[in-house]
């Protein structure tokens, strides 16, 4: 790979963040990180970003990667073996529930900001039947589709990583009855690349977030945090 110089933008609580630095260590590719506060965008970020999101990446000082699907297929692309499938059609595979892996994360967001706690139950029984449809495709080993980790792996242990710190203060039962995405889980949990795409107070973070969201899961957590 021609040496470039990458600069990653980004959030400390966004998933398209973590599956974009768990790309970057897994291609053992070296980077430079700017943690940004989204509710004070500095104006040098609004200059760079067209969309106003995170994570962007920021090649060679010049050109600017944005929306974090387009940078781990960069990334991937560029350097040597990739984390896609070889063969086309399992790479569609791949891709179509990476992006059904999208629609989960944005179910989530939808979840921790309901109102009431009827709607908090009907957005988590969704969530739960999107697991149900992902238990059967997957392979029965570590990883999505067998032993070796994949891109789509990267974009999943940001989403496992909500209910690690959801189960700290409540018990929904998401993956009951889900052995394999429970093992699917536990191994992604377990794989440097997904430990290190946070910090270490990433749970109490992510727990601030959600006190101040003024939601049913506001609530719950701040009876737990009492």
């Amino acid at each position: 790979m021609k040496q470039q110089n990458f600069h990653l933008v980004t959030h400390v609580l966004c998933p398209y963040v973590q599956r974009s630095i768990i790309t970057l260590d897994e291609k053992n590719i070296s980077y430079s990180r700017t943690d940004i506060d989204l509710a004070k965008k500095p104006v040098w970020f609004e200059l760079k970003s067209p969309i106003g999101k995170v994570p962007i990446l920021i090649v060679d000082e010049k050109y600017t990667v944005f929306e974090s699907s387009i940078i781990c297929e960069y990334l991937d692309e560029i350097t040597h073996g990739s984390l896609h499938p070889v063969d086309s059609l399992e790479k569609a595979y791949h891709r179509a529930w990476i992006e059904f892996g999208t629609r989960i994360l944005s179910k989530i967001a939808c979840l921790y900001n309901a109102k009431e706690a009827s709607h908090f139950q009907v957005i988590l029984a969704e969530i739960q039947r999107k697991f149900q449809l992902i238990e059967r495709e997957l392979s029965g080993n570590p990883f999505f589709s067998g032993e070796r980790f994949h891109l789509i792996d990267a974009v999943y242990g940001p989403i496992f990583r909500y209910f690690d710190v959801f189960d700290i203060f409540s018990d929904l039962d998401i993956f009951i009855n889900l052995p394999k995405c429970q093992m699917w889980r536990d191994a992604l949990r377990n794989r440097r690349s997904v430990q290190q795409a946070v910090s270490k107070n990433y749970p109490a973070l992510l727990i601030d977030f959600l006190l101040n969201r003024d939601s049913y899961l506001s609530q719950i957590v701040g009876i737990e945090n009492r």
